[in-house]
């Protein structure tokens, strides 16, 4: 049998984990790098997600918490909107990818991971990126250094959330 190690990923099962909404949390540590902020302003930020469907998948989350996105008040909606715009710019100029996923999952039933707080999903794709074993293995396998991604998206964030 063929072994796949990914002693990175050890961390996240020793870290200690935030009480209460892990998105609230990140929201008052903005500045901790070891949560990978991207960018941030008054209404929402842009974060790595720590368990990527691929590498370079960011979700954009607002301040305010909330599983509802119809509490959201109108400027709040917009801006994200405007950081998802702005995120799926820097992936494809940054990764480069061939084309993003933008999802929303509303609840646990609808596949949220994490249902008590609305978040966006940006995925970055590429032909081919999916393969057998995905497919026969239900595994992934990355070929990048994800903390690396998360240096690269950062330092050129500035650029495009304006």
């Amino acid at each position: 049998m063929e072994r796949i190690y990914a002693p990175w990923r050890h961390s996240y099962i020793e870290d200690e984990k935030p009480k209460g909404c892990v998105f609230c949390h990140i929201s008052k540590h903005l500045d901790d790098e070891k949560l990978q902020v991207i960018f941030h302003d008054e209404l929402c930020y842009v974060v790595m997600n720590k368990y990527p469907y691929s590498p370079g998948h960011i979700m954009v989350i607002p301040h305010f918490h909330t599983d509802c996105i119809e509490e959201l008040s109108d400027d709040m909606w917009q801006r994200m909107s405007l950081r998802v715009k702005q995120g799926v710019k820097l992936l494809k100029d940054v990764m480069p990818c061939e084309g993003v996923n933008i999802g929303m999952n509303l609840g646990e039933i609808a596949g949220a991971g994490i249902a008590q707080h609305v978040h966006y999903h940006l995925l970055p794709r590429w032909r081919g990126d999916t393969n057998f074993i995905t497919t026969l293995g239900e595994t992934r396998v990355f070929p990048v250094d994800f903390e690396g991604i998360y240096y690269k998206l950062k330092e050129k964030a500035s650029n495009y959330f304006i």
